[in-house]
């Protein structure tokens, strides 16, 4: 088996440096570390904050940030980003670092895009229905959003299958027609003189596990954690009400969603495959109980670098084994501190996910 075939992609959060709209929304100066360097543990042993080690509380205007963390991801096994893309029916926001990326054409990385496809509410703070910023669709904003896409596609660092610009979209359910929104894209690029597109839809929930070719994708990808895989919580039911009443266990466990991570894991082991394209997906850790202060966080517990190598490895296994041509799996992911997954170095953990990483890459 050849390694050498293996492309792992990691996602990558661009929300590392304020933006007029955040600014309004959540306070002056607003950026993801603004949650992250707030985190507290929530119960004995519960790892927070997870703060960085070696690039520090970067700001992702400065080209030395984005230099830096290509070369360490690369160094380690990593082939490419994944960028979150956020689109708004004609606006974009947290653009900088792709923008400054295009034009500089640095750093030399490969990478491609993925559209966060929902809308930005409150539910951080418990307020799902207060809408910041929401989605509106139209074929119109297809052609705009696909015209807008032409220039990422054509730089020579994107990520292609088959010659084919890769890209991904979050939540293809919300899309009211994406059967449509599919082929409105794709007559869009032929246009604009990109040719043939391979569009992916990610995995999130228990609606999009389907055959992506219904909606007139290419493939699917999974998203981890992968929800219907994460087992039982780890405290649940009336017995633990009644314990909690009587101060046996924590309040954090009533109040949010506690998950044993090596349980996730073999349940992902097991996950039978399916029967159209679907390219695989692990992650290090999450915990993203940095924004939801109020509750209703999902943490998965008892991570650990050997953990998690043994189950990149045997995703390594299998994508080396089947028949496709395509040798692809996703890491979720490079940055989402205040999701608490990320592989980016930590000051509990340094390398370690990373040095796991790249021996699990480098197996057979």
């Amino acid at each position: 088996m050849n390694n050498n075939l293996l492309q792992a992609i990691a996602f990558y959060l661009p929300q590392y440096h304020p933006i007029p709209e955040n600014d309004k929304w959540w306070g002056k100066g607003f950026t993801e570390w603004t949650n992250v360097s707030k985190a507290k543990p929530l119960f004995p042993g519960h790892y927070q904050p997870h703060l960085p080690a070696d690039l520090g509380f970067y700001d992702l205007r400065l080209p030395e940030t984005r230099q830096s963390q290509a070369d360490l991801a690369k160094s380690y096994g990593i082939h490419g980003f994944c960028y979150y893309h956020y689109w708004f029916n004609g606006k974009r926001l947290l653009e900088r670092p792709v923008n400054d990326i295009l034009a500089s054409r640095q750093p030399d990385f490969p990478f491609c895009l993925c559209w966060a496809n929902e809308n930005w509410t409150r539910r951080w703070d418990g307020l799902e229905r207060e809408m910041l910023m929401e989605q509106v669709y139209s074929e119109e904003d297809d052609r705009q959003h696909m015209q807008w896409l032409a220039q990422a596609f054509k730089d020579p660092r994107y990520i292609r299958i088959d010659g084919k610009p890769l890209f991904l979209v979050y939540r293809t359910e919300r899309i009211p027609d994406p059967l449509t929104t599919a082929k409105t894209w794709r007559e869009e690029a032929h246009k604009l003189g990109i040719g043939e597109i391979f569009l992916c839809k990610v995995e999130s929930f228990a609606d999009e596990h389907s055959d992506p070719s219904l909606i007139g994708f290419d493939a699917s990808v999974e998203f981890q954690p992968d929800w219907q895989r994460l087992g039982s919580p780890l405290q649940q039911g009336k017995l633990y009400r009644l314990a909690r009443k009587l101060r046996l266990a924590e309040k954090a466990y009533a109040e949010n969603n506690i998950y044993d991570y090596m349980t996730m894991v073999e349940r992902m082991l097991a996950k039978p495959a399916s029967d159209y394209k679907r390219f695989p997906c692990v992650t290090p850790s999450w915990d993203n109980s940095s924004r939801r202060t109020k509750g209703n966080a999902t943490i998965l517990r008892n991570s650990t670098p050997e953990i998690y190598e043994r189950w990149l490895k045997e995703v390594v296994k299998k994508t080396l084994s089947n028949e496709s041509s395509e040798k692809i799996i996703f890491i979720n992911a490079w940055n989402e501190w205040a999701e608490g997954n990320h592989l980016e170095p930590c000051q509990k953990w340094g390398h370690a996910y990373l040095e796991a990483t790249q021996r699990a890459l480098s197996s057979t």
